[in-house]
């Protein structure tokens, strides 16, 4: 039973988080059109930074939700999440960052966990 427990946890998780990042990532699809005024916290362009934040933000989760190749999945969604609360608010305060914090130990926690058993990961053990 409490393996069973664990496993509806993980997917709670994995819903959860995944589903509430695609609301602060789909929005940033528009900005495909005119990736000029996207912010650029790594010094790599406007353009790559976009993507590699849509990567984090929408692909990412994506995979999460259902479960395939979760693992690999949480790195960059935890990477995004590393960068937007350590350099992009870096000096806002704890206020200001905590959404980007929760989100990053969430992801943590998937990347060391996996998905469970209700996953398409899990379908395949």
């Amino acid at each position: 039973m409490k393996n069973n427990l664990n496993n509806i946890a993980l997917l709670i998780l994995r819903l959860g988080f995944g589903g509430f990042m695609l609301t602060h990532g789909i929005p940033k699809i528009s900005n495909l059109s005119d990736p000029s005024q996207f912010p650029d916290p790594l010094g790599v362009g406007p353009m790559a930074s976009l993507i590699l934040c849509l990567i984090g933000e929408v692909l990412a989760p994506i995979l999460i939700i259902i479960g395939f190749k979760t693992k690999w999945a949480a790195v960059p969604a935890a990477i995004t999440m590393f960068v937007a609360g350590f350099i992009v608010h870096a000096n806002d305060d704890l206020g200001k960052k905590e959404h980007a914090l929760l989100y990053l130990i969430a992801f943590v926690v998937i990347l060391l966990t996996g998905a469970g058993k209700y996953s398409v990961d899990g379908m395949r053990k």
